[in-house]
Parts: C-alpha cells; structure tokens; sequence
C-alpha cells in the first residue's frame, strides 16, 4: 500500500496544538490596513483555534500529525483493562 500524503497547503497553513486542536493564522491582515478599523486589528492578530467542524476536515489532510492519534487517559486505561 503506498503511503497517504499531507497536503502541502494545509502544512503550511495549520498547525496542532498539544491537545489537537488546529491552529490558523487570522485572514484580512495582508494589506489595505488603514481601511479598517482598530477594532478588527486587534482581534485578527496572532493565531486562532479553527472550530471544530473545519478542524476535522484539516486533520484528513494532515494525516500523519501525531497529535491527532493521542488518546486520552480514559481511552488508555480502557484499553489496558480489556
């Protein structure tokens, strides 16, 4: 079987977070800034946390981040139980 390939836009786009959320950049922050107001600045600066129906759909690309394949502590003590 060959191996699954990681979209190259989405590594370039997102990142995980330690617990496996996606991290993105902020759009509307490239040019025309005198434009639009301070408000909207301030709130697009740095990185967000993609919500969860998008995220799902990024993690299909990305299929060999670890970070989505951890399990929890619960799922671990289960599957030593059993």
């Amino acid at each position: 079987m060959s191996k699954m390939k990681t979209k190259s836009g989405a590594k370039k786009r997102f990142r995980m977070t330690g617990s496996g959320k996606v991290r993105m950049n902020n759009a509307f922050m490239r040019h025309m800034q005198s434009n639009k107001p301070q408000k909207m600045k301030r709130k697009a600066r740095g990185t967000s946390i993609m919500c969860e129906a998008d995220a799902r759909l990024v993690k299909v690309y990305m299929p060999y981040d670890r970070k989505q394949r951890r399990k929890s502590r619960a799922q671990r003590a289960a599957m030593a139980q059993a």
